[in-house]
């Protein structure tokens, strides 16, 4: 009994000590949620979901905000262990975050590939966003379950050039096998796949000929790598399906680049073809090409895109008849569109059609667009002031704040979380009125988040606030290099404002950087021509250096495009060759020079920016242009014009 009483009494004063030395020594160190975010981000890319669910105990704990991304991590890499009833458990504990339709699309996957088709078909129609892989699954499903027109139903999938899941082969196989997938919509999209120059889809589509064997699919590589060698080497048959096919691609490569050869090689060539083969050709060279090409299609084989390309060449020559004509043909939905009511109460204007021009023209001039803008200035008001922007009251944007969408939004974006973030603004403010968007932009714009911002504010229908719309971050360093450089401020605000809404972070898909979207190339190029000896790559993302080097590239292609800021416009975006190309052979309205531009891209970027350069120029208090002033005319020959000087 003493032995056990020794026993007791050491261990109990060894206890004492342990703690008496507790005292002494300070406590670990408790984990900041910022660290253990970090570290949930980390144990999340490295599947090590033990490591996670640690760092979420200790975040739910804490009550940070953004736990709930970690239990969705957590969630995704346990999805395929987990039972249906934990699943459904977790997508009603956060029914209301963005990230739960996701959950349940992967979910969704999982079910299918396990065949548990009940629960799939259960579950299906809770899903929000579209996900190919699947509606895939969805389709293969039912036609598992013996729904006779599921299989029909895939052919709208088919038609799609977009990159899909591999599951959706299995669905395109049973399709085939069964008789939906005719080798007609096989043919059909290869072409497309081959109008979208997608050449590794295209060859995929073509296996399943049954005639398309290894050497055919190496003739389409060769087509690709050199059309024109193709053509005039004749290695393309004209009596199959397939070479014509092949022939007609490279045509069409061609007419990108060589139209009027192309042309001459098609008019060699074109009694080969069947008519509907013809009918395609022809829209395809016509896009973009002179009038006189339209008259030998007929407008039921243009689609929507071409038919806007017949409007445009209707447009370029000035040919207003022959443009009301096209727009009537347009479908409804398309005539409906800003630009072809523009352009509409512009053809009717010019022929004197005053007041069925201005029953279009004046409801548009209250849109506050590009059109919306040129719409006003053919009424005539064309030095209006921008409307009085709404200020939002700090008890506003306090309320927004207090938004739990909106806390997690901006703390995401803390952790360069971009689309995250963007997904939880958006869901945080869907049905948001105006005074509320105005509120929540102006708490975005507060912690720097200009891109927000701009989205949010650009939002709103009847009450504004154009501060927030157009803002005006950095003003000491772009005022300072637009002086340097003799540029309007306006003009770069604009610009800048459509290349990275003031994110000077940013970064493109082709590799343009900072706030002025400069690319790696074009800035070394630049630093030469500035003696900027000491200049290396990184220094690209520096504010001061950026926009030094962006604003001298806008003066360099000013300077090129004869003082145009049009142009100039256009050469940032596109390159100085390209704008000069798009030119036409007489003086040729600034507008209507933006509207032909052939790229998309670039059309819709010049119209952005000289409508920004528009307002900026109200909110800086530099001299005000009206928008057709600021677009001139582009002279024919190769030289350019103000509208001053034409007019003169």
């Amino acid at each position: 009994m003493q032995r056990y009483s020794a026993v007791f009494s050491f261990a109990f004063m060894l206890m004492v000590s342990t703690a008496a030395s507790a005292l002494l020594v300070p406590a670990a160190h408790a984990a900041s949620n910022e660290e253990l975010f970090n570290d949930a981000r980390i144990a999340y890319k490295n599947r090590d979901d033990l490591s996670l669910e640690r760092d979420l105990q200790q975040m739910q704990a804490q009550d940070y905000l953004l736990a709930p991304y970690a239990d969705y991590w957590l969630m995704l890499l346990r999805l395929n262990q987990s039972d249906s009833q934990t699943v459904r458990t977790f997508l009603a504990q956060y029914a209301d975050m963005p990230f739960a339709d996701r959950v349940r699309g992967e979910w969704l996957k999982g079910l299918a590939k396990r065949q548990e088709w009940a629960t799939f078909f259960d579950e299906l129609p809770a899903l929000k966003r579209d996900d190919a892989g699947v509606s895939c699954y969805a389709l293969e499903g039912r036609a598992i379950r013996g729904d006779s027109d599921a299989l029909a139903e895939g052919r709208t999938l088919w038609m799609s050039t977009a990159e899909q899941p591999a599951n959706c082969l299995a669905l395109y196989d049973r399709m085939q096998k069964n008789g939906a997938l005719s080798n007609d919509l096989i043919w059909e999209k290869f072409r497309l796949l081959l109008a979208d120059n997608k050449v590794s889809p295209a060859k995929l589509v073509a296996q399943r000929i049954s005639t398309m064997d290894a050497a055919a699919l190496k003739l389409l590589d060769k087509t690709y790598q050199n059309p024109q060698q193709a053509l005039e080497k004749k290695t393309l048959s004209l009596k199959t399906r397939y070479g014509r096919e092949l022939n007609l691609y490279a045509l069409d490569r061609l007419a990108r680049t060589q139209p009027l050869y192309a042309l001459d090689m098609w008019q060699k060539l074109q009694a080969s073809f069947e008519p509907a083969e013809q009918d395609y050709f022809w829209s395809r060279l016509a896009l973009p090409a002179a009038l006189s090409f339209y008259d030998r299609v007929p407008s039921a084989a243009l689609d929507k895109e071409q038919m806007a390309w017949k409007a445009r060449a209707a447009l370029r020559v000035s040919d207003w008849s022959r443009l009301l004509n096209t727009i009537a043909e347009m479908p409804a939905t398309q005539q409906q569109e800003a630009a072809w009511r523009y352009w509409k109460g512009r053809a009717l204007k010019e022929q004197k059609q005053i007041p069925a021009a201005n029953a279009l023209l004046v409801p548009l001039s209250r849109e506050r667009s590009y059109y919306g803008l040129l719409a006003e200035d053919e009424l005539g008001d064309v030095l209006s002031a921008v409307p009085a922007s709404y200020r939002p009251t700090s008890a506003e944007v306090e309320a927004v704040s207090a938004v739990p969408g909106i806390q997690r939004a901006m703390e995401l974006q803390r952790y360069d979380m971009r689309w995250e973030s963007r997904t939880e603004w958006a869901a945080a403010t869907t049905g948001f009125d105006d005074k509320q968007m105005i509120a929540a932009a102006e708490l975005a714009a507060r912690q720097e988040g200009y891109d927000l911002a701009i989205i949010t504010a650009d939002k709103t229908t009847s009450t504004h606030d154009f501060s927030l719309r157009y803002p005006t971050p950095y003003r000491e360093i772009v005022r300072g290099f637009a002086k340097e450089q003799g540029l309007d401020e306006a003009w770069i605000y604009g610009l800048t404002r459509q290349e990275s809404r003031f994110m000077h972070y940013a970064k493109s898909g082709v590799g343009a950087s900072g706030l002025m979207q400069v690319m790696p190339a074009t800035a070394k190029w630049i630093a030469k021509r500035m003696g900027l000896d000491n200049y290396q790559n990184t220094m690209i993302h520096q504010l001061d250096t950026n926009v030094q080097l962006g604003t001298y590239y806008m003066r360099y292609t000013l300077d090129l495009m004869g003082g145009q800021s049009l142009m100039a416009t256009a050469a940032y975006n596109a390159g100085p060759g390209r704008a000069r190309r798009w030119m036409a052979d007489q003086p040729l309205e600034g507008a209507i020079y933006a509207e032909t531009i052939p790229f998309s891209e670039t059309r819709n970027y010049v119209q952005k920016v000289m409508g920004n350069a528009y307002y900026y120029a109200h909110r800086l208090g530099t001299k005000i242009l009206s928008l057709k002033q600021r677009l001139g005319t582009v002279g024919g020959g190769g030289g350019v014009m103000t509208t001053e000087e034409a007019e003169n």
